[in-house]
């Protein structure tokens, strides 16, 4: 059973939430947020396998929230938006989130998003990540990370990734095997200290080692 934790400032929303998530037989609500400081605390007491975190919230923004619970906790966290070049996504996204969604998402989406999360893989929607990081991601917050010990293949398989290629994608493109672009995959988010797929996605970027606006070749 996955247990997830509903952040949301607004008590409709959350209930709307709740009630699509408590009628899947596989996943189930632990808990309600109504801003980023109860959402740390319920998460620090549930410790759900995902939590759904709205941006904008009283008291504390879910980006810190996002912060402050992957740095602590196994917890996913996947973002709530209302708008999909919202700044404070990408924020979210170098905080650790491993994904987000639009609020008027379909439900049977919104249900496979969160399994997909659980399961440790990250949602991103490859053309709306790609304009989110261009948008936003020229101007870090924090110094870029640099590539040092990462080899010259995981940097061919980390700028495929970065542009939102899948692993069979990137196997077929660089003429690997899915099991060792999974390998090359694994390798850079110990070398990277990234928590997933989205993780190196924001490096890519944040390295320099894709520019905005740059073609997907």
């Amino acid at each position: 059973m996955t247990s997830v934790l509903v952040a949301d400032d607004q008590a409709l929303l959350r209930g709307s939430f709740r009630t699509l998530i408590d009628k899947d037989p596989g996943l189930v609500t632990v808990g309600e947020a109504e801003n980023g400081e109860e959402a740390i605390e319920l998460a620090r007491r549930h410790r759900p396998d995902v939590v759904l975190m709205d941006i904008r919230m009283p008291v504390l923004d879910g980006v810190e929230a996002t912060r402050r619970i992957c740095a602590e906790l196994a917890s996913k966290v996947l973002v709530l938006t209302m708008f999909d070049l919202d700044k404070y996504v990408f924020a979210a996204l170098r905080a650790g989130a491993s994904g987000f969604l639009l609020k008027d998402t379909p439900p049977a989406e919104l249900l496979a998003a969160i399994r997909v999360v659980a399961g440790g893989d990250a949602l991103l929607a490859p053309s709306v990540t790609r304009r989110l990081i261009e948008e936003f991601g020229r101007t870090p917050e924090l110094p870029r990370p640099t590539l040092t010990g990462v080899t010259e293949r995981e940097v061919d398989v980390l700028r495929l990734v970065g542009r939102g290629l899948s692993n069979a994608e990137i196997a077929g493109r660089l003429y690997l095997g899915v099991g060792t672009v999974k390998t090359h995959v694994s390798h850079l988010l110990a070398k990277l200290a990234a928590r997933d797929r989205a993780q190196l996605v924001v490096a890519a970027y944040e390295s320099g080692l894709i520019t905005p606006n740059a073609g997907s070749s």
